[in-house]
């Protein structure tokens, strides 16, 4: 990565919100597993554990920033998968399984599309709200109460390596 990549990374993630930043984590997730699949692909095994090595970190700071004191049935979810996808890289690492890793891949391009769907909802939620004078409203119950989008339901510290 380029000293210019490098700041422009750095200025990114230090100006997101919560939110933003667990996309780009899952961005991260999802750059490292396809480097980890192409690796294997490829039978570049250095690539493949690099790729595997760092999407396991990511995976487990996306599990460690959840707050299940905010939505515990939530957190648990999210947790669960990312542990289901934490044991799916092992498996296919072990198994040098480019397949496992195929469907690594998939289940976290899916989990960053609802993410950043989620993330606009909450935004087009938030402008909506400004323009009537009030608080984002909940689908529950029609009253007005504060969106999880600057970091109640995750965590608002973030870790890069490499």
């Amino acid at each position: 990565m380029t000293q210019q990549a490098q700041e422009y990374l750095r200025t990114k993630v230090m100006t997101a919100s919560p939110a933003e930043l667990r996309l780009l984590l899952l961005d991260g997730a999802l750059r490292f597993a396809e480097q980890a699949r192409e690796g294997l692909e490829a039978k570049n095994f250095e690539q493949a554990y690099e790729g595997s090595r760092q999407c396991r970190a990511i995976l487990a700071e996306l599990t460690s920033g959840l707050r299940p004191d905010v939505d515990r049935e939530l957190c648990d979810r999210l947790s669960g998968l990312y542990t289901f996808l934490y044991t799916s890289l092992v498996d296919a690492m072990s198994e040098r399984d480019p397949n496992g890793l195929r469907k690594v891949v998939e289940l976290l391009a899916y989990e960053r599309e609802t993410w950043s769907l989620m993330l606009v909802k909450l935004a087009d939620e938030n402008v909506e709200a400004a323009r009537v004078g009030s608080g984002p409203v909940s689908a529950a119950n029609g009253m007005a109460t504060p969106a999880p989008i600057d970091g109640d339901l995750i965590g608002g510290r973030v870790h890069f390596s490499g």
